[in-house]
């Protein structure tokens, strides 16, 4: 992880801590999508506050030497996508927040990773044994 990677996602976490941003949540998904390397979602109270909040992201990214790749959204204040390259900021009324349940989303395939992760572990673990096993009964043979 390079420090402008974590750099880019605090910066927008702290534009979205100045106008009171509401369940800020930072995802991970370097290990689930090559398109970037954190998720930051928020909530606004109200389709104005989440445009003034998706606004302040931008302009404190620009400020700061970040150059937005793009937004998405911003006309109708329900869900405002700010795309800072190493970071995807997704502004949210609460009803659309819990529509569609983004969190959800990028969490659950991660846990689902960490179960594969551990049963590739044991079945690597259980073909070892295997091996080791069969490699008693040809020296006996």
């Amino acid at each position: 992880m390079t420090s402008e990677t974590t750099q880019v996602a605090q910066l927008a976490v702290e534009a979205l801590e100045d106008l009171k941003a509401v369940d800020i949540r930072v995802m991970d998904v370097r290990d689930l999508t090559t398109v970037t390397d954190y998720m930051v979602v928020a909530s606004g109270r109200s389709e104005r506050q989440v445009r003034s909040l998706a606004d302040h992201v931008i302009s404190q990214a620009k400020e700061a030497g970040f150059v937005p790749l793009g937004t998405e959204g911003h006309d109708t204040g329900e869900w405002v996508l700010v795309d800072l390259g190493d970071a995807v900021v997704h502004v949210m009324n609460p009803e659309t927040r819990e529509l569609y349940q983004l969190e959800k989303l990028w969490e659950k395939p991660a846990r689902l990773r960490a179960t594969e992760a551990d049963l590739t572990s044991d079945e690597a673990d259980s073909d070892a044994g295997d091996r080791a096993a069969t490699a008693e009964q040809q020296a006996v043979l």
